[in-house]
């Protein structure tokens, strides 16, 4: 039985009974919380049925208080040192993460304590914060946002030693997770066939906007810079995000006399900078507007103004497997989609997208001119990926899934 009909039967109901005075303590370590709007939701729908949540996360732009109690929810935020560039630099990050994850884990256990703890990866390390917790008898659901070997790969682009060391702390995650939770059927399979997990105790709960949140506003036609299109991009500033991709495109349509055309790139990460600059040595900067990190208002604004939205996302093992949120963000606006042909991106998008070939540039700009010369194909293309995310993809259809796992959980 797969996970989606297993949170189809009656398990689903138990689920919410279930959490009624369950305390469930999430240790995520990339993002600030409530900025990672997966965990977030998690911890809303948890709330919601009745548990009493605690989230451990790291400090960030515009969350640096070390406590905060949000509509519930008891936040322990931590610091960290920047982004870890190379080993060592992943050694001091990912050190410093666990040191704190483990003081603010026995802060919380001695205080609220807790009963389950939802470790969101990257890294594959917080099983060792949980670890103590398990001989004391509390379960670890391992929450599985991202496929680190794959990762490391893409990013450094062989494998070697710290591939296979990453492969083992992924394997040791799995070994010690009661339940897994998967964003997608390519990462289930990986949890039942490198995790060894069972089929039973492996659930799939997709990262679904939540429409009460995402809802279209008036356009701004200050994002078009003057142009007749707006092309947008929003999502992390990084190698394999592959926004390198999309300046040669843009630079490939302004070469052909496209000067209608205005590209708005939002998001921040390691790599914004150098991208910045490569704008300009491309001479598009006129073409091309960066937001760094933005706003929920200017982000709906631009989502609500583009003709055609984007994802360059490079074709390698971690992006074929991968739900990227962008997409569904974008279907959730209404927008026509053009993107290199990833397996989960197709799952994702169906045919509210097109699909250049593997990390082409030009067939993209193709692409995208393809679709801004059609506005009825946008149209079409738009309701296609609207229906899909209001009738399958959204938040909504994915708690009751999220509770069956924890129905799961505390039936074992």
């Amino acid at each position: 039985m797969s996970a989606e009909a297993f949170a189809m039967t009656d398990t689903a109901a138990p689920g919410l009974g279930a959490l009624a005075g369950r305390r469930i303590l999430i240790i995520v370590e990339n993002l600030p919380s409530p900025f990672d709007r997966r965990v977030w939701q998690e911890a809303g729908a948890l709330r919601d049925a009745g548990a009493a949540v605690t989230i451990i996360c790291p400090t960030g732009k515009g969350y640096e208080a070390r406590f905060e109690r949000l509509d519930g929810i008891e936040i322990h935020r931590h610091p960290l040192p920047p982004d870890g560039v190379g080993p060592i630099g992943y050694l001091i990050e990912y050190g410093a993460a666990l040191f704190w994850e483990t003081i603010l884990a026995w802060r919380v256990f001695f205080s609220r304590g807790f009963d389950v703890i939802q470790a969101c990866n990257p890294p594959d390390l917080i099983f060792l914060v949980a670890l103590p917790f398990k001989l004391l008898g509390r379960k670890f659901v391992f929450d599985h946002h991202d496929i680190n070997p794959e990762l490391f790969e893409a990013k450094f682009g062989r494998r070697g030693p710290f591939y296979h060391l990453l492969m083992l702390l992924e394997r040791l995650t799995f070994a010690l997770a009661d339940i897994s939770i998967a964003t997608n059927e390519s990462y289930r399979k990986i949890a039942i066939e490198r995790g060894r997990m069972k089929p039973q105790d492996v659930f799939v709960v997709r990262s679904g906007p939540d429409l009460r949140r995402l809802k279209p506003v008036p356009p701004g036609p200050r994002w078009r810079n003057g142009r007749r299109f707006l092309v947008g991009y929003v999502g992390v500033m990084g190698e394999q995000e592959g926004v390198d991709l999309l300046l040669e495109a843009v630079g490939a349509l302004v070469s052909r006399g496209r000067s209608d055309i205005q590209f708005c790139i939002v998001g921040g990460g390691p790599s914004l900078e150098s991208l910045r600059k490569r704008c300009a040595r491309q001479g598009l900067d006129p073409y091309v507007t960066f937001t760094g990190r933005a706003p929920d208002a200017d982000l709906f604004e631009i989502l609500s103004t583009a003709d055609v939205c984007v994802n360059p996302d490079r074709v390698n093992a971690m992006n074929d497997k991968s739900t990227m949120n962008k997409i569904l963000e974008y279907m959730a606006f209404g927008k026509p989609i053009v993107q290199f042909e990833l397996t989960e991106g197709r799952v994702s998008a169906g045919e509210s997208s097109l699909y250049a070939r593997a990390n082409d540039p030009i067939d993209l700009a193709d692409k995208i001119a393809a679709l801004l010369a059609s506005p009825a194909t946008r149209e079409r293309m738009g309701a296609i990926g609207v229906t899909r995310v209001a009738e399958d993809l959204s938040w909504a259809h994915q708690v009751p899934k999220l509770l069956a796992a924890y129905g799961r959980l505390f039936s074992r």
